[in-house]
């Protein structure tokens, strides 16, 4: 009776412990606002559609950001944070500085949740509903955004700069830095054609259009009247010929040999994502399925759930 008892006992503690680590480890779910924040999805979509329709640009710059939190310690909301006199942010970081951008879009969406639901819904969760909204009001895929992410109270600047990919990185590290966040070879090709909107600063493709012998001439004559070899860093040229419109251009454009960046055209130069580059420049429904998929994929990358990180009440500062 006494170990019958005992028994029962330790399975007791056990399906509590098992319990616990299962809230504290909480899946995100799409309705983790239904009740708690109703109206947070349609405030998020009205601020975007204002947000785009001022400047198109918006979309692309948002898209980048929820990148950019993602790949530092997880979807956290850390790249919306601000430094201070004793804090140091991700905003400076090589990556970000004079090129991340869209801050005030996220303001404002938080704004006015704060009034309609104060407290409540994470500026991480934000940033990764804005993302989607901006591809799918560019005439890209949408998609079912997977919530409950909370804030970050902290951030790495040296994450930022060792952990972002770069506009000259090789295929290989490509290939490797989105492994190490649990992101296959396929997940980065598609991911890259996040650069089917947007634009590029001069600084960032210089090389590529100087130096780069895997290049359409005509393409890098273009590219080099407004981006000379020395100075004007910040003059900005189109990613594909279509910066407006989330389409496939941007496959077809590496087929082509005319990628803006060199890590664009590292996805289609005679190494082992030619046939995923190809296949996605003949077929855009694949290209938007699979983005659709793997920008899920990527949202998922270690959140803090539960009672982990905050609900900032401005995604700018911790509270």
């Amino acid at each position: 009776m006494a170990s019958s008892i005992s028994y029962l006992f330790v399975t007791l503690i056990l399906s509590i412990i098992s319990l616990l680590a299962c809230t504290s480890n909480a899946q995100l779910s799409p309705t983790f606002y239904a009740t708690s924040c109703p109206n947070f999805q349609r405030i998020a979509r009205d601020e975007m559609t204002k947000a785009v329709n001022r400047q198109p640009r918006n979309a692309a710059s948002i898209l980048r950001l929820f990148f950019h939190d993602c790949f530092v310690n997880g979807c956290d909301g850390s790249v919306l944070l601000d430094d201070t006199a004793t804090f140091t942010g991700e905003k400076n970081a090589g990556p970000n500085r004079n090129s991340a951008r869209g801050f005030e879009v996220i303001d404002a969406i938080k704004t006015r949740l704060e009034a309609a639901c104060n407290a409540t819904v994470s500026c991480a969760d934000i940033l990764a509903v804005a993302a989607r909204d901006g591809v799918a009001l560019l005439g890209g895929p949408t998609w079912t955004v997977p919530l409950g992410r909370r804030d970050a109270r902290t951030a790495s600047q040296s994450a930022a700069n060792s952990q972002i990919p770069g506009p000259s990185s090789s295929l290989a590290t490509l290939i490797s830095m989105f492994a190490a966040k649990g992101l296959t070879a396929q997940d980065m090709t598609v991911l890259s054609g996040g650069h089917a909107i947007g634009f590029a600063r001069c600084a960032a493709f210089r090389n590529r259009i100087y130096n780069d012998t895997n290049i359409d001439p005509a393409f890098a004559t273009t590219r080099r009247t407004t981006c000379p070899a020395t100075g004007g860093d910040a003059n900005l040229a189109p990613l594909d010929q279509t910066p407006n419109r989330f389409d496939n251009s941007y496959y077809q454009n590496l087929v082509n040999r005319r990628g803006l960046l060199h890590s664009d055209q590292e996805l289609f130069n005679g190494g082992s994502q030619d046939a995923t580059v190809r296949g996605y420049s003949t077929n855009p429904a694949s290209f938007a399925r699979d983005f659709a998929a793997a920008m899920v994929k990527m949202g998922n990358i270690s959140p803090l759930t539960g009672t982990d990180g905050e609900i900032r009440r401005n995604c700018r500062v911790v509270n």
